[in-house]
């Protein structure tokens, strides 16, 4: 029986103290894979990625790009975290088709090895200002800014002081990143100036890029022997042999994927505006109000992590607002039209960035506004039934119901009607047990009528 105890002590310690793993880093290359916009989900992706090879001490780790750029604070989050790592990072534009640019051309210039399929390409790594007009076209910059004595009328002078300081920002970013990685940094700023773009070849030529590789495999092979520069000390890298482990994203990853982008994230606001407009209609019914509170929650998470516009937030606040009045103050479409192209209107501009993959597409845009004026159709064709009814409550609801004579003397007596008895006066004699009409109500007393007998 003491065995038996000394047996479970001991595999009971093992699960709560598990013994550490062999000392030395693990032989694996482990493989990270960004497509798309450089989104808040994928930085999230990248910088958990970058820990776990961290903490499993893995040779490499191979980020495998194809990206037309994304948001600044997204990319500098994952450059931030190739910087700080303490295992090499790889970038590699695959496959080919792919590429790397604007903010993929950043993340390529920060890895310790850089790496390009054939037929890919990076660079435009200009930045675009976001909810500002900071940058407008060649033709527009050179109506708002005079020429200068002595300049041609078309130089690409910077058009304001902003885009000068946010331009020199990017650029000075970038020759401290081509400086740290020793690439060629005149190229870089190039590329932030002049939106220069090069193929994988002439990256290579131009010692943008280390070396091209068609596969994984080819990456491993020749960045074997490389010396490259982790922290503050030269790491001499051992590819030879490494296994080849993908790790890609997890549920929470996928999901705030999915709901930061804007198409999606606007749905979410549209469709918990409308649960909760339904649910305060029709109280009770409970469905329409989970839906819209989850929704909207979702919505609003997504706009705290984007670039949002907040005249397109007031536009669609505005919106909403007469739509509620539509419902409880019926216009007959006035406000419920007015809300709809207000919710529109905001839609449109609420996300106000030319960055790739960050812009509401028109078909989403089209869906919005067929459901805002479907709903101000719908109150508008309630309201006009509602007046053709006839009244079901307060006073003006017993006129035309019919009673019972109770009792009767003279022009006055009880009548019973709607199950209770009433005071009432008639212009005309009755009798007890008689069918009579309410014509009319003054205060508790009715004003009755014969009815008229039906053959």
């Amino acid at each position: 029986m003491s065995r038996i105890l000394i047996l479970v002590f001991v595999l009971l310690s093992a699960f709560a103290f598990p013994l550490p793993l062999a000392s030395g880093a693990e032989r694996v290359a482990i493989v990270l894979h960004v497509n798309g916009a450089i989104s808040p989900a994928a930085a999230e992706y990248v910088t958990h990625g970058l820990a776990r090879a961290n903490d499993r001490g893995a040779v490499l780790v191979i980020l495998r790009m194809d990206t037309p750029g994304g948001l600044d604070t997204s990319m500098r989050d994952i450059i931030r975290a190739i910087l700080d790592s303490s295992v090499p990072v790889a970038s590699f534009v695959a496959p080919s088709g792919a590429r790397a640019a604007s903010a993929g051309t950043y993340i390529l210039y920060a890895s310790h090895v850089a790496a390009m399929a054939p037929g890919t390409n990076l660079g435009a790594a200009t930045p675009i200002a976001i909810g500002g007009g900071l940058f407008g076209d060649d033709e527009q910059r050179d109506k708002n800014t005079p020429a200068e004595p002595g300049k041609p009328p078309d130089d690409k002078r910077p058009a304001n002081p902003g885009e000068a300081k946010l331009i020199n920002d990017a650029v000075a970013y970038i020759r401290g990143l081509a400086e740290l990685r020793d690439r060629n940094a005149d190229w870089a700023e190039r590329a932030v100036r002049e939106a220069a773009s090069l193929s994988s070849a002439a990256a290579a030529r131009e010692k943008v890029i280390d070396f091209t590789a068609a596969t994984i495999e080819d990456l491993l092979k020749q960045a074997h022997g490389r010396t490259v520069r982790v922290g503050q000390a030269d790491v001499r890298l051992d590819t030879a042999g490494l296994a080849v482990e993908d790790v890609l994203p997890d549920w929470r990853t996928r999901l705030l994927s999915v709901i930061t982008d804007p198409n999606v994230a606007l749905l979410l606001m549209i469709v918990g505006i409308y649960g909760l407009i339904f649910e305060f209609l029709t109280p009770g019914t409970v469905v329409p109000g989970t839906i819209g509170g989850i929704s909207l929650l979702l919505g609003l998470y997504a706009l705290a992590v984007l670039p949002v516009s907040y005249a397109g937030i007031g536009l669609i606040l505005l919106g909403v607002a007469l739509l509620v009045a539509e419902a409880h103050a019926p216009s007959f479409g006035a406000l419920g039209l007015g809300g709809g192209v207000a919710i529109v209107l905001g839609a449109a501009i609420l996300f106000d960035t030319d960055v790739p993959g960050l812009q509401v597409s028109w078909p989403v845009l089209g869906g919005v506004a067929i459901a805002s004026f479907t709903f101000s159709l719908l109150v508008a064709r309630l309201a006009l039934l509602s007046r053709r009814h006839k009244v079901a409550t307060g006073a003006e609801q017993m006129i035309g119901i019919s009673g019972k004579v109770d009792t009767w003397a003279g022009a006055a007596g009880y009548v019973i009607a709607h199950g209770e008895r009433w005071r009432a006066v008639s212009g005309e004699p009755l009798g007890p047990g008689e069918e009579v009409m309410v014509v009319g109500r003054d205060g508790l007393t009715l004003e009755v009528k014969r009815r008229a007998k039906r053959s």
